[in-house]
């Protein structure tokens, strides 16, 4: 992996380059990790002028879903407690002869951006914008293969609950023992606080569980997502508890399930990102529940589990191949509940077979 860690870092640098800055400093832990190999607790990365630094307050952790750091790259552990690696970093670039120093402004705290000043008060500093996370958008087949594992991990802890008594349960411990089962399948951990969601709470966008239990004639929705060896995924389904699903229940997950195939056929490369969404909020809409939607349909995931692109009516943009989205319609009807399907897939062209589903738990209205 040393050689793609090399070639994301110079393609940073030549974007660094062509905005006029000798060297850059990268803060944000998901984009040292990207650039990097691991991202140690307050570590930063220095694109110098003759050499890259991964500069860390403490040494690394030596634990697998930490990563580990790119072998090429030089590591410098600071000695003493308090010492700010970003500091360091600003003091290291100048004394590289840098004359100009690009820095994750949208990261770094004011009181930092100016420790940095002071440290290094020949550098002037400039900003790196959204650079490497413009550059983490498009995914290599290494980070899609870490993302179709972690979906294979969700598919196989949601599959297993399933198959459990649910009813007398709370949300509570039903996301617990999602979360459980999600490291006994080899995840990192949970890519996010697991939701569950039953009754008049089910289909509702980021519920956080309560001690409401299980009831027979229930919507129980489930939204979930593994971190695997840093990248992170995730996957909603919604089910009805009981025998037969009432009516309603029915014409409402149709509608959802409807809008969410609706979303995934429109990706391809080159649609626009609020076409995507337009495509299946106009299913929603067109049965009349255009006012309460989510404000999105769906976002790209990678080392975190909310990245570009956002697929919203006002984002401007285009979809690339190789590019990890969620599309997750919803509806939500206040004090009786609702339906979420959410799944994760791989943008790819038509040529290759069309967008690449990683969650494959089934979205047939099941009855628990």
């Amino acid at each position: 992996m040393s050689e793609v860690y090399a070639a994301r870092r110079t393609r940073l640098r030549e974007r660094c380059n062509a905005g006029g800055s000798a060297a850059a400093l990268v803060s944000r832990p998901a984009n040292v990790r990207y650039l990097a190999g691991a991202a140690p607790r307050g570590a930063v990365l220095l694109l110098g002028t003759t050499e890259d630094l991964l500069l860390c307050a403490e040494p690394p952790d030596d634990r697998p879903t930490a990563g580990r750091p790119d072998e090429s790259l030089r590591l410098r552990v600071l000695p003493g407690p308090g010492a700010d690696p970003a500091v360091a970093a600003g003091g290291a670039a100048e004394a590289q002869g840098a004359d100009s120093l690009a820095v994750e402004e949208h990261h770094l705290t004011v009181a930092r951006h100016r420790a940095i000043g002071s440290a290094a008060p020949r550098l002037r500093l400039a900003g790196l914008g959204q650079a490497v996370e413009q550059l983490r958008v498009v995914k290599d087949e290494e980070e899609i293969s870490c993302l179709r594992i972690g979906a294979e991990i969700a598919d196989q802890a949601l599959g297993e609950l399933l198959e459990s008594i649910l009813v007398g349960r709370t949300e509570r411990h039903l996301a617990l023992e999602l979360e459980r089962r999600l490291v006994d399948h080899g995840a990192d951990g949970p890519a996010f606080p697991t939701s569950v969601g039953t009754g008049p709470h089910a289909g509702r966008p980021g519920h956080r569980p309560t001690d409401r239990r299980v009831e027979e004639g229930d919507f129980l929705s489930v939204c979930l997502g593994a971190t695997y060896r840093g990248y992170r995924c995730e996957i909603g389904r919604t089910f009805v508890i009981g025998t037969s699903p009432a009516d309603w229940q029915i014409e409402l997950y149709d509608l959802v399930f409807a809008a969410q195939r609706a979303g995934r056929e429109a990706l391809a490369p080159g649609v626009a990102h609020r076409d995507v969404d337009r495509a299946a909020r106009q299913v929603l809409d067109s049965a009349g529940y255009g006012e309460n939607l989510p404000a999105r349909t769906g976002h790209g995931v990678g080392l975190q589990i909310d990245e570009d692109p956002q697929l919203t009516p006002a984002t401007m943009g285009k979809l690339d191949a190789c590019v990890p989205v969620t599309v997750e319609p919803g509806v939500h009807l206040p004090g009786r509940g609702g339906v979420r399907i959410d799944d994760t897939l791989v943008v790819r062209p038509e040529a290759d077979g069309g967008p690449e589903l990683l969650t494959i738990t089934t979205k047939e209205l099941l009855a628990l």
